[in-house]
């Protein structure tokens, strides 16, 4: 007697952003999108990115997309898809010499802004931590706008482990922290990885004398960036800096 195959599990993605980004990275396969009748007018966008090989359309009232996400910010689309594809591989200074670390992000939506800095700005890979952080969830995607999709991301034990690796394979890392150089001022020697901490703890401290601590000025010491915030500020910075934009 044949066993039947169980299904793999799926994973939503909501929101018009995130399902026309879903469909133009093709990284992974969708099994149905599920909209309302008559449709929103985002969803004449999202036809164009269809795929020959036809996609089940599911029409179904607002209530139950709502219970689908148990939210309400999903603008009438939901795409039932394969999860979220991690990179296997560890990332290839030459090939990619720009990377950021994420050590125990724990915010869904903070990871999914990052996220969406990573790729605007041209960071060619993101490294996040098992241990501590948080995964990509849908919510990430959706504050990504959908972005994370374009983003190679590897999931690392933990940020120890991942700055072994970093280390390893040659990458110069520049931590985001308090009491250290002035991030304006540093010359960034790629391959690079700047390294951004948890939003409670920020970096492990055993971490911070594996590379160059950098600070974002301020104007008192008593406050702080919010850890997307300070990504976007850090990032643009170094890109600039390194003719990455």
């Amino acid at each position: 007697m044949t066993k039947k195959k169980t299904p793999k599990p799926g994973q939503f993605v909501y929101g018009a952003h995130s399902v026309i980004e879903l469909l133009k990275a093709k990284r992974r396969r969708i099994r149905t999108i599920y909209t309302t009748k008559p449709v929103p007018k985002a969803f004449k966008i999202i036809e164009k990115y269809l795929p020959k090989k036809p996609i089940q359309i599911q029409y179904v009232s607002r209530a139950i997309l709502n219970k689908m996400v148990d939210n309400t910010d999903h603008q009438s689309i939901i795409a039932l898809a394969e999860p979220f594809s991690y990179r296997k591989n560890f990332f290839d200074p030459k090939k990619e010499p720009f990377l950021v670390m994420l050590d125990e992000v724990q915010d869904v939506r903070n990871l999914g802004a990052i996220l969406r800095t990573c790729y605007c700005i041209g960071v060619d890979g993101v490294i996040i931590t098992k241990k501590g952080g948080a995964p990509i969830t849908a919510a990430t995607i959706k504050a990504s706008a959908g972005l994370a999709e374009h983003i190679p991301v590897y999931i690392a034990p933990s940020g120890i482990a991942a700055v072994q690796e970093l280390q390893k394979a040659g990458y110069n890392l520049y931590m985001a922290a308090f009491k250290g150089e002035d991030a304006m001022q540093v010359s960034y020697q790629k391959p690079l990885c700047i390294v951004i901490g948890s939003e409670s703890k920020g970096i492990n401290p055993v971490l911070l004398k594996k590379g160059t601590v950098i600070t974002l000025p301020q104007r008192t010491s008593d406050i702080s960036y919010n850890a997307s915030v300070a990504a976007g500020i850090l990032l643009f910075l170094v890109a600039s800096k390194t003719e990455v934009l």
